[in-house]
């Protein structure tokens, strides 16, 4: 007969961060019911309560003040507790946080302010959460969609706009598509294992690479599919296509909180799938994971595309668009350099204080547009940024620590990230790789630094409106940028005890 597990067999503790952001997602959706609708900034303050609960929960189990559980698994394995776990919780809800402070008076302004925007990127960030957390195949799956369904829906959040409209309909489309991938290379992993438990599968892979098992081809092929289903999700090229359009259509609030927490989402997954549960899959003859190659030319190619299209681009949104596709590049370097041994657990740390530089930087460069754009969703063009050094100092200030944060200059997060990145790529003699990296940064200062440019020494009458809250949002992740660059042990400390839960 079956028997209905108790919470000590679950052990939710463990999980407890997430699950009671997922619960009060689903509460706070029931109360925004009976909120009136001129009054939907009562959903912004709880949706902002919930977040930072959960924040506080996860730093306290991030700097081991408090041990939730005893155990580093929850959900009889699905569900895997570690520090990295904490840490992409730390990363994916101050993403969330800012996001809302990006949106209030975004939405307000636009006349836009419903409810359901809230609860939505609630939902999205549980998502991201238990993908960095996902300990089967079958959790990456549903947290994926968990993640994406939402993003669906407030990418066409802007509606009747025709815009917005078109920008929801090409990312459902494509996402489905690429959902369809992981899927195919879940089974696929299935069918070479016997499991979709990622610590099983690891262990399973070093019995099908001992005895050459003709498996390991069904194995390879499903790990193929994976990277794509995940590929699609980072804007890796080339399953990038949706990117610009997505981000130029969309309303910026969105794209601000999109461009960061779909990434922290992908990467967290890609590290669970490949780097702890195949970083053994070695072909004959080979000394490296048999991805590894395929994740290195992906990055080559994502950096240069996502680089030299962005030099022609005129529209802020989607010169943005390209560099996000530019650093899923960078961030794959990493991903490629946990496939040699020895070298995964300094290549997740590298991404996680990636990821952590991005989120301030690209958040906060989106707010600045933000705080430029007009009612009706223009002014998002480079002409728009000529003379605002005279009419919005700190504005054009701010604008100017994120370019030079996303170019890689020393002293800002982004230096930092790309620090850690091309060292992992050298420790996994991947120095090839690494160069192109270097390279493609210069290139990259061309369109960064014209922004910067332009904001300082071309005439113009720039009109910027930065209230509060979205002023907030500017300065934090502006003192966030500096702060992570100057103090890089902050980010060095938060990231060292990292280690694979299994196959480390």
């Amino acid at each position: 007969m079956f028997e209905v597990p108790g919470l000590g067999d679950l052990n939710v503790e463990a999980a407890l961060p997430v699950t009671l952001l997922a619960l009060g997602a689903c509460i706070f959706m029931l109360v925004d019911l009976f909120v009136p609708k001129e009054r939907k900034e009562i959903t912004a303050w709880l949706t902002a309560g919930g977040l930072v609960a959960s924040l506080v929960l996860s730093l306290l189990s991030l700097s081991e003040i408090v041990e939730f559980s005893d155990t580093s698994e929850a959900f009889f394995g699905l569900f895997v507790a570690d520090r990295f776990t904490d840490t992409v919780n730390v990363i994916a809800l101050v993403t969330a946080l800012l996001g809302v402070m990006v949106a209030y008076n975004y939405l307000e302004r636009t006349g836009l302010q419903r409810g359901e925007y809230y609860y939505l990127l609630l939902f999205t960030t549980t998502g991201v959460m238990f993908m960095g957390a996902a300990g089967d195949l079958v959790v990456v799956f549903v947290a994926l969609e968990l993640l994406s369904i939402p993003l669906y829906i407030l990418s066409g959040f802007r509606r009747p706009q025709e815009e917005s409209e078109e920008s929801a309909m090409k990312y459902f489309i494509l996402g489905a598509f690429a959902s369809g991938f992981l899927v195919y290379g879940v089974a696929l992993i299935y069918g070479a294992t016997g499991t979709t438990n990622i610590r099983d599968i690891w262990a399973a892979v070093d019995g099908i690479v001992a005895d050459k098992d003709s498996s390991r081809y069904l194995l390879l092929a499903g790990s193929g599919m994976l990277l794509v289903g995940l590929g699609f999700k980072v804007a890796a090229v080339p399953f990038h296509m949706w990117t610009p359009d997505v981000y130029q259509g969309a309303p910026t609030s969105v794209v601000a909180f999109m461009s960061v927490a779909a990434k922290v989402g992908g990467f967290a997954a890609l590290v669970r799938v490949l780097a702890a549960g195949m970083p053994n899959f070695v072909l004959e003859g080979e000394t490296a994971a048999a991805w590894q190659d395929t994740v290195w030319l992906v990055a080559v190619a994502t950096m240069l595309l996502g680089n030299v299209v962005a030099i022609v681009q005129s529209d802020l949104k989607r010169l943005l668009g390209y560099s996000s596709i530019a650093h899923a590049g960078y961030m794959l370097i990493a991903i490629a350099a946990a496939g040699s041994a020895g070298v995964a657990d300094e290549a997740v740390q590298a991404i996680v204080i990636y990821l952590m530089a991005y989120a301030f930087t690209n958040v906060g460069a989106f707010s600045v547009i933000i705080a430029l754009e007009k009612d009706d969703a223009t002014n998002t063009g480079m002409d728009g940024l000529r003379g605002l050094a005279q009419a919005r100092p700190w504005l054009a200030a701010s604008m100017t620590v994120f370019m030079l944060s996303l170019t890689g200059i020393p002293l800002t997060a982004g230096f930092i990230g790309k620090w850690f990145v091309f060292k992992a790529a050298i420790a996994a003699d991947l120095m090839p790789v690494a160069v192109v990296g270097v390279v493609t940064s210069v290139i990259s200062a061309y369109y960064y630094l014209r922004i910067v440019w332009m904001m300082y020494f071309e005439e113009g009458e720039a009109e910027a409106s930065a209230p509060w809250p979205l002023a907030w949002a500017i300065s934090i992740s502006a003192v966030g940028t500096v702060f992570l660059g100057v103090f890089p042990y902050l980010l060095s400390d938060m990231a060292n005890k990292i280690s694979l839960a299994f196959g480390g």
